[in-house]
């Protein structure tokens, strides 16, 4: 009769764990889901918003539904491809054979990106402070940032135009820098959307 009673207890233990489970997987699944419908709403703001929602999309359990959290991971995104690209630009503007104005336009803008990866670093590092100055104040200094980053990838990116450049290096630069740029954009965007909520 002992033996019939524990195999009674593992049994019900066992369903117990099993209905957990499946109960807590569904609220993941549930919350993911959640999340992600959040993302794909507040990227429908941006500029960019297939760019941004294809950015983010994979952060989601990251950001749930804050739009603080949100704003910190496109600026994640934004300064860890500035920095990829940063580094491609120091490598290529090593390149032999390249006009001199091609080269002048490869050193601006690696000082450019430097410029505009130190920024969004200072960007990202006042989003993660603890609360001390007013919210207003932080949100000021984090647009400014942003924005001036915006501004150091145009240019670098205008001093690829027209038709005196080489046409391989000149897409490769341009492609990089404008995906740089748009991701920055939409950081700002969602930056802005944070500075909004109550």
């Amino acid at each position: 009769m002992e033996g019939y009673s524990s195999n009674h207890f593992l049994l019900a233990f066992y369903l117990l764990l099993a209905l957990t489970t499946y109960i807590n997987s569904s609220s993941a699944a549930a919350a993911a889901a959640a999340s992600t419908e959040f993302i794909k709403t507040s990227c429908s703001a941006t500029t960019y918003p297939t760019l941004c929602f294809n950015s983010l999309s994979s952060r989601a359990s990251a950001i749930q539904n804050s739009p603080k959290l949100l704003a910190h991971e496109a600026l994640s995104v934004a300064l860890d491809t500035a920095r990829s690209t940063s580094t491609m630009m120091l490598r290529l503007s090593h390149t032999r054979g390249m006009k001199p104005r091609e080269k002048g336009a490869m050193k601006d803008c690696v000082e450019e990106l430097s410029d505009s990866v130190d920024e969004l670093m200072n960007s990202l590092g006042e989003m993660s402070q603890p609360k001390g100055k007013s919210f207003e104040f932080m949100i000021s200094d984090i647009q400014t940032w942003v924005s001036a980053a915006l501004t150091d990838e145009d240019t670098c990116s205008e001093g690829f135009a027209g038709n005196a450049m080489n046409g391989k290096i000149k897409n490769i630069v341009r492609g990089r820098i404008v995906n740089v740029a748009h991701l920055t954009s939409n950081a700002l965007a969602l930056i802005n959307n944070y500075a909004g909520t109550p």
